[in-house]
């Protein structure tokens, strides 16, 4: 059994039991096996700050139209919002504080055009297919306390996840992107260290790259970031890139047919720190790792490097929660 963020108990998923292979505080591995740890459960930076809850107990209501979705988004009560089916928006849209966005079943996605969160805190979108959209499918800028979590990304224009300009501690999990190039940013611009300094704090773990190109993620400024646990499959340009003063944890991850896992300096983004521990290559490069990274504030599960792959393709993506 395991516990999950509220202390109520339930079954570790089959699939997942006994494949924690530590818990770790702090950055250091204690060597145990994790008996605290649900699967799906929020982890990583989106747990400081205060937490991330969305739309908390509020009443669910559920959308099927892009009006309906873009109202209850953009209400400002806190809001738990159901998406039944495929919504098609004209543009990307604006989402409000205190907002949990969640697919129903495994059918729900978002097409056309994506989620713009910005100038707020605590949201989360869950269980949503973004298809073919234009400019990011999810965009967030100057916000905080912020949870992506089991969607799915295939063939959009620009950025997938893209995260910048000051926001930070965010979490990025269980994700599993396909048929797309530039997956992950993460601080937009060498310039912007004014504003970014101190912030961009985000985890991504058990994220699936299948077959992507680049981004996976490429960080600026933000200092830890945690990389742990994802599954890089085929991935054909690089996996990480640690740029503009950085401090990148890659920690655990399955690379697997990936020629550049992971790399300081991308572009005209001078190289900064990364430090690799614990990873599992298979058919795969060694990658390109140096310098020191800020000590991980927030204890957490991490799965044996060599399991990642079957953890992460079984419960990655949509319609597993």
């Amino acid at each position: 059994m395991s516990r999950t963020t509220n202390g109520a108990r339930r079954a570790r998923a089959p699939w997942r039991t006994a494949l924690l292979s530590a818990v770790v505080v702090a950055g250091a591995a204690v060597g145990a096996p994790s008996a605290t740890a649900a699967p799906f459960d929020l982890a990583g930076w989106a747990t400081q700050g205060g937490g991330t809850t969305g739309g908390g107990n509020a009443s669910p209501v559920t959308v099927s139209t892009s009006a309906a979705l873009i109202s209850a988004m953009q209400s400002s009560s806190p809001a738990v919002i159901r998406v039944s089916g495929t919504i098609a928006l004209s543009t990307r849209s604006k989402v409000a504080a205190n907002k949990t966005i969640v697919g129903v079943g495994s059918n729900a996605a978002i097409t056309g055009n994506g989620l713009n969160i910005s100038k707020v805190s605590n949201v989360i979108v869950r269980n949503i297919a973004f298809r073919d959209w234009s400019d990011d499918a999810i965009n967030v800028e100057y916000s905080t306390r912020v949870w992506i979590d089991h969607n799915s990304f295939a063939n959009g224009s620009d950025g997938a996840v893209d995260i910048k300009r000051a926001s930070d501690h965010v979490t990025v999990s269980w994700n599993k992107f396909t048929d797309h190039n530039k997956t992950m940013l993460l601080g937009h611009d060498d310039g912007n260290g004014g504003e970014d300094r101190g912030k961009l704090r985000v985890t991504y773990h058990h994220n699936w790259f299948d077959g992507t190109q680049q981004r996976h993620p490429r960080v600026r400024f933000g200092n830890p970031v945690h990389v742990y646990n994802n599954y890089y499959g085929g991935v054909t340009d690089y996996g990480v890139a640690s740029t503009m003063e950085a401090g990148v944890l890659v920690e655990g991850n399955f690379f697997e047919n990936t020629d550049d896992p992971f790399h300081r300096g991308e572009g005209d983004s001078p190289g900064a720190n990364l430090v690799a521990r614990n990873n599992h290559f298979v058919n795969s490069g060694s990658g390109d790792a140096g310098g020191s990274v800020a000590a991980i504030p927030y204890s957490y599960a991490l799965d044996a490097a060599s399991t990642v792959k079957s953890v992460v393709t079984s419960g990655a993506g949509t319609g597993k929660i």
